[in-house]
């Protein structure tokens, strides 16, 4: 991580809130978008030069403390506000190292022991490490389920298969964020964030934002062209013996429309899977 990130994260922070969201008045013309630097530094509690310091990359070395009142100054979410602290490296760092993507036998066994929700496991840069039969048959509409960032902004499908897709695309990006704090200097990523700044305008747009969001539980609207539109709650659980890996399962509310579609798909695959064979 170069020094910069931690001060283009604070201006991306400070330039998405106005005086009126933190209780302040705005006096005189302002030329920047958002808080000015002192505004942030009064909030946080810390000398303006200080902050503007932080802010250019001039101080490298801000206290877990420092990093407290500022993420309280902006408004920080719990994602964004440990984000922060692990740009400037005071985060643990332990607990997120020997990443693998090798999925052990016995996760693949539980995904296929839940026949009736879609289950599939990602690492941190949204790879799609395995899926079970019913959330292949939920992304087959994509050319190849291999990547949610790549499905969402770069494959076609993804604009008519996410009905929300732009909150999906800000979810999805919010995730890559806190991916790029957790392991700055995964190659993999850097591959994927450049493949996809090259190729999305939508994505260059929204990554520079700097918004983080964690991927934990939330709504999900699909529109499939085998089972119509398809309304699914999510669950997403950290794989305890394979740091970096999350276990995510669908589900729809029983006795809805989204669940009648749901075992319809199901049905659907297994028939086109004993055809092929």
């Amino acid at each position: 991580m170069t020094d910069g990130h931690l001060g283009e994260f604070l201006r991306a922070c400070r330039a998405a809130l106005r005086p009126q969201d933190v209780g302040m008045a705005s006096y005189g013309v302002r030329r920047v978008a958002g808080l000015r630097r002192e505004e942030v530094a009064v909030l946080a509690g810390v000398n303006a030069d200080y902050y503007t310091r932080l802010e250019q990359g001039r101080e490298r070395h801000p206290s877990a403390q420092v990093l407290d009142a500022l993420g309280r100054a902006l408004r920080l979410g719990p994602d964004a506000h440990a984000h922060l602290h692990q740009l400037a490296g005071t985060a643990p760092t332990n607990q997120f190292t020997h990443t693998t993507d090798r999925v052990s036998p016995a996760l693949r066994q539980l995904m296929d022991g839940y026949p009736g929700a879609p289950a599939f496991v990602i690492n941190r840069t949204l790879d799609v490490l395995a899926a079970n039969a019913l959330a292949e048959a939920l992304h087959s509409p994509f050319e190849q389920a291999d990547n949610l960032a790549r499905m969402t902004f770069l494959d076609p499908a993804g604009r008519q298969f996410y009905t929300r897709w732009s909150r999906t695309a800000q979810a999805t990006l919010g995730h890559l964020r806190q991916a790029a704090g957790l392991d700055p200097d995964n190659p993999r990523l850097r591959e994927l964030v450049h493949a996809l700044t090259e190729h999305s305008a939508d994505f260059t747009r929204l990554w520079n934002t700097h918004a983080v969001r964690g991927k934990t539980q939330d709504a999900k609207h699909f529109l499939h062209p085998n089972v119509g539109p398809l309304t699914l709650t999510y669950q997403a659980f950290d794989v305890r013996d394979a740091p970096g890996q999350q276990l995510v399962i669908y589900q729809a509310e029983p006795g809805s429309p989204s669940a009648q579609a749901l075992n319809l798909l199901g049905s659907l695959h297994a028939t086109s899977n004993q055809t092929a064979m």
